[in-house]
């Protein structure tokens, strides 16, 4: 089976191509701070090829949903370096996901207050949960030039802080309605300046936080998250979608980026990427391509031939299968994960799951 198949760069080795997804669990109590929690939940999953870690922010007025780790103080790295011991004690691989929230955010849930900023001072439609209660999504304020180039600088901090922490690489968080995929989006990227208007324009930060990712990381330690056509927190469809991705993608080849991982959020009633749109992206960019979006090991097995790509990423499965690599490979079923624990709470619903040759550890 190609799915358990290990897959290897000079610098680079996972023992299969089954990506635990980026989720967000919401378990950090202390400002952005790991637990021990966190830790034993990711070193139960560290049989997968390569974990990318939950969406973790890179400064305080990133964090627009509540409880979330993050990775720009001392006591946040020193807690990631944790959670990395224990999945390399395990013999994981495992990436961090970075992300600024933007617009998709409210001051009740930024530490210390502070107003959500995004590329344009456009509100996304819809609601968002607070400590104290559901909001309306706020009108963001607008980055400034100088406020740009500091986001500039808090993406490549984090690297650093990332890779201090024992992190194996580093994924930019350009999906699913977050202030990379605003810059991209012409809907809440309104700007006049070098970092709005033409696709060119609107790509210019996200490229350019990548240019200086590789420059620390390398080259094979890097990766980005997309999903086009996912039509998520308030950014819709519109006429130059393909072509910007397209056009991007060409940009990362250039590269030499480690992978980009699409995300199809079709399983969760959102449109789906196109197959055309793939078999495109694919011309463009030639390093590893992972999908991602409601698979199980059969439609992962056939992805992987129909589309040409390297890894197959899941998702949900992981949550209630910290042995899903061996259920894969012994053609288990899959256990149910309750839904109620997938955010907030303990230990409950998070490493409480059992394999299903051994009892659970909590």
């Amino acid at each position: 089976m190609k799915l358990l198949e290990p897959i290897a760069t000079s610098s680079l080795s996972l023992t299969n191509r089954i990506v635990m997804a980026p989720m967000s669990r919401r378990r950090v109590e202390d400002e952005g701070v790991p637990s021990e929690l966190l830790a034993r939940y990711y070193a139960q999953r560290a049989s997968a090829g390569l974990i990318i870690a939950e969406s973790t922010v890179v400064s305080r007025d990133g964090m627009g949903i509540s409880r979330l780790p993050g990775i720009y103080s001392a006591a946040q790295i020193a807690g990631w370096k944790k959670v990395t011991d224990a999945v390399h004690a395990q013999g994981g691989k495992i990436f961090v996901q970075l992300v600024h929230s933007g617009r998709i955010g409210h001051s009740l849930n930024i530490p210390g207050g502070g107003a959500p900023v995004a590329p344009s001072a456009i509100a996304a439609k819809g609601t968002i949960s607070t400590p104290a209660g559901t909001h309306p999504l706020p009108v963001p304020e607008a980055l400034s030039a100088a406020a740009v180039e500091e986001m500039y600088e808090l993406h490549l901090q984090a690297t650093r802080n990332a890779l201090a922490a024992g992190f194996d690489g580093v994924e930019l968080h350009a999906a699913h309605g977050y202030l990379m995929e605003q810059f991209m989006h012409p809907a809440a990227n309104q700007r006049t300046d070098e970092y709005g208007g033409s696709i060119e324009n609107r790509c210019h930060l996200p490229l350019r936080i990548l240019e200086g990712m590789v420059a620390i990381a390398g080259a094979d330690r890097v990766g980005i998250r997309l999903s086009p056509f996912a039509s998520l927190n308030g950014l819709s469809a519109y006429e130059e979608e393909a072509a910007t991705h397209l056009y991007l993608a060409a940009k990362l080849n250039q590269l030499k980026i480690r992978y980009v991982h699409l995300s199809d959020q079709s399983s969760n009633g959102f449109p789906p990427i196109p197959p055309a749109f793939i078999s495109l992206l694919r011309q463009q960019f030639h390093q590893w391509l992972i999908l991602a979006g409601g698979y199980n090991s059969c439609t992962a097995q056939d992805a992987l031939q129909q589309f040409n790509a390297d890894l197959i990423a899941f998702g949900r499965p992981f949550i209630s299968n910290p042995d899903l690599v061996a259920r894969i490979a012994q053609r288990q079923p899959f256990a149910p994960a309750d839904k109620t624990t997938f955010y907030e709470g303990g230990a409950k619903g998070l490493i409480d799951y059992p394999s299903f040759c051994c009892p659970a550890t909590t």
